[in-house]
């Protein structure tokens, strides 16, 4: 049992601290991701923690919810920092960062579990996302779950193009997508302990002003 405990220690410190570096090397690139990852990683843990997820797996998810955007390293600056909306053939050069990421997460045996949560975490519930269009459970919880917090972020940050909707509107909008874009599931957790995940959000942003 105590080697099984310092064995975890090392894990989790190690990867930890590879995922922080790749992180600050990614955030010195996007300037929108400074803050995101860690915000993400933040309420992919509490959800974890609510769906009584726990070891090996509570920590494969966090690490993969900081390293979930990690393969925007490989997308040109001029469209990752792009002011306006994104042009079709720009889009397609965003869609490919999670199969990115996965490459580069998988060069790490230990980090090829992590590297998939990372290369499906833009997959949607009705298989209308991408980059493999998979479906509900063929989807990995941990890119379900990263997704779902994904979005909160996004929807509650400001963009060039768009301002940032409140927190209501947002779970108004992960409401609506119940089964369509998200796992029923992981919403229903995230409406149930809404006050918690709003605290999240607004606690992490003030720190940023």
């Amino acid at each position: 049992m105590l080697l099984d405990n310092v064995l975890a220690f090392i894990y989790k410190n190690k990867y930890h601290d590879i995922s922080e570096s790749l992180v600050t090397a990614l955030e010195a690139k996007d300037c929108y991701t400074c803050g995101h990852s860690a915000r993400v990683a933040f309420m992919v843990c509490e959800l974890a923690k609510k769906l009584g997820i726990k070891g090996k797996e509570f920590e494969a998810i966090h690490i993969a919810a900081h390293l979930h955007d990690i393969g925007k390293i490989g997308i040109p600056d001029e469209i990752l920092n792009k002011k306006g909306k994104l042009m079709p053939h720009e889009w397609e050069y965003i869609k490919a960062h999670p199969k990115i990421g996965y490459d580069i997460l998988s060069k790490l045996r230990k980090l090829k579990n992590v590297g998939k949560m990372v290369l499906c975490h833009h997959e949607r519930w009705d298989g209308k996302g991408y980059p493999n269009g998979l479906s509900k459970f063929e989807i990995p919880l941990g890119s379900r779950m990263i997704s779902v917090c994904d979005s909160i972020d996004a929807m509650t940050s400001t963009r060039p193009y768009r301002r940032a909707l409140n927190f209501e509107k947002c779970m108004n909008e992960m409401y609506i997508n119940k089964g369509i874009m998200f796992d029923p599931l992981i919403v229903d957790c995230v409406l149930d302990n809404n006050l918690q995940f709003r605290k999240i959000i607004t606690s992490f942003k003030a720190k940023e002003y």
